[in-house]
């Protein structure tokens, strides 16, 4: 029995129709949880002993399930995408192009195939129980209990990738993971790879010096700290604790308990006292996910900055090298990635001061910018969600970013707020909705969506998705 029983019949099913594939053919989409899926899932066949290719997609449209279909391949596992796609995958299953095994999380489409392991098809939330990763560690836990039980721990090691991608895929409620997501935790913890910890939450605690973790953490804005380098180092100058080792600053993760204590307190008394609200202040300590098998002081250590890096690989279009970190390269895999991280975090850095700087346009319902060419498509999503915390921004409307895509398509990225979604948020069905009536096309999370639509199309999505936000939010 495994940690999502509603779904166990679904991965035993999946799994056999792979043990009776000769090879296979595993696509997966790009971003952290897609990186994550295809990790865990390559792993299990690995261990399962059956011969397969890994190739990521940007997308999964008509055009890009054809040149599946021409690879020959007769099995295709499709991870963190495919339910969405299932009209198009559908009519190549009938045409005995391949058959399709599907570990996914999104809204599935109307047509139907027979090996389809999604939470939504057991009434279980896809957009913050389970993620694509968890999916597929579903279904490496089939694949490891149907062969002679040689896998170690039947692929519950692989728990800790499924945690980086749900994390990645922004699935924290209220700061820590429920339902499904929970569970794989628990067993992870049991199989000795993941640590759930109370501690602070801001992005950084494993590899920042201290003033750069408040400077940059902004989360949760203190006036006089966050975006304020001086006022970050004088916060902890002020503190009666050593915060330095010969002139150098300590990182978090290099404080005693006592020590952590000492700042967290200060800093949650910071806050109130420069007018934060005590709901929101509180913010600033919740769960963290740490991978044991990684060594502390690395940004492999905690999920929120592994899945940063993967992030940082994908959307520069060096997939290979996030799956390669994810299967264990710690040599020229993870330089690569970290030096692509560091380009990363400059290219976010300009997209939000890009955004503060041009400011957003509001409609009756919603909020947007359109960055052109000024932020990268892959990443404007990312930049649209940062911006909720910036001044200037309302957090308590949805935000939509437009970037261009090319000469004839522009990108689009929603991002709203757990708030929202309680009051009855569904980006995915506004994003679908809103980009098909004008010609594009899209879907995504309740939280979290995007779409596709043709450049100059721009105005009347705005005006559709609108209108949609404001039957949804009353």
């Amino acid at each position: 029995m495994g940690p999502v029983p509603a779904l166990d019949e679904r991965a035993t099913a999946c799994a056999r129709r792979l043990h009776e594939a000769d090879r296979v053919l595993l696509a997966s989409h790009i971003d952290a949880d897609g990186l994550t899926s295809a990790a865990i899932a390559s792993t299990a066949l690995e261990r399962a002993s059956l011969p397969h290719e890994v190739v990521f997609k940007k997308q999964l449209d008509e055009t890009e399930i054809a040149s599946i279909a021409a690879t020959e391949y007769e099995t295709v596992l499709f991870t963190d995408f495919g339910s969405g796609q299932l009209d198009d995958i559908a009519e190549h299953e009938r045409a005995g192009d391949f058959e399709p095994v599907i570990a996914d999380h999104h809204q599935p489409a109307d047509e139907t195939t027979e090996y389809h392991l999604n939470p939504l098809l057991e009434g279980i939330d896809g957009a913050s129980e389970l993620s694509g990763a968890g999916a597929s560690y579903l279904l490496a836990r089939a694949l490891a209990e149907t062969d002679d039980g040689s896998v170690p721990a039947n692929n519950r090691d692989l728990a800790a990738l499924a945690v980086v991608g749900a994390v990645g895929d922004m699935q924290t409620v209220e700061g820590e993971l429920t339902g499904a997501n929970e569970a794989i935790v628990a067993e992870g913890a049991e199989a000795g790879v993941i640590e759930e910890a109370t501690d602070l939450t801001l992005y950084g605690t494993q590899t920042r010096p201290l003033p750069k973790l408040l400077e940059y953490g902004n989360d949760v804005r203190i006036p006089g700290i966050s975006n304020d380098e001086q006022g970050a180092v004088a916060f902890l100058q002020d503190l009666d604790v050593d915060l330095q080792v010969e002139g150098s600053w300590r990182r978090w993760v290099d404080l005693t308990a006592e020590e952590k204590q000492t700042v967290t307190s200060a800093l949650l008394q910071r806050a109130l006292e420069r007018g934060v609200p005590s709901e929101k202040a509180q913010r600033l300590v919740g769960t963290a996910y740490r991978l044991l098998d990684e060594p502390e002081g690395s940004e492999l250590r905690d999920a929120s900055e592994f899945s940063t890096l993967l992030n940082a690989t994908a959307r520069y279009e060096r997939a290979d090298v996030g799956l390669a970190v994810c299967l264990g390269d710690r040599t020229e895999a993870l330089d690569r990635a970290r030096r692509l991280l560091e380009n990363h975090r400059r290219n976010l850095s300009e997209g939000l001061e890009t955004v503060s700087q041009q400011g957003v346009e509001e409609a009756e319902h919603v909020q947007y910018f359109d960055a052109g060419e000024e932020i990268r498509e892959t990443i404007v999503g990312i930049v649209a969600g940062m911006a909720l915390g910036i001044d200037g921004v309302n957090p308590d409307r949805p935000i939509i970013a437009f970037a261009r895509k090319n000469d004839e398509e522009t990108k689009v990225s929603a991002r709203g707020t757990g708030r929202l979604v309680a009051r009855g948020l569904d980006l995915s069905a506004v994003m679908t909705t809103a980009s098909r009536a004008v010609g594009g096309d899209g879907g995504g999370h309740d939280i979290a969506a995007g779409a596709t639509v043709p450049a100059g199309a721009e105005e009347a999505f705005v005006e559709e998705a609108d209108a949609l936000v404001g039957e949804q939010l009353g």
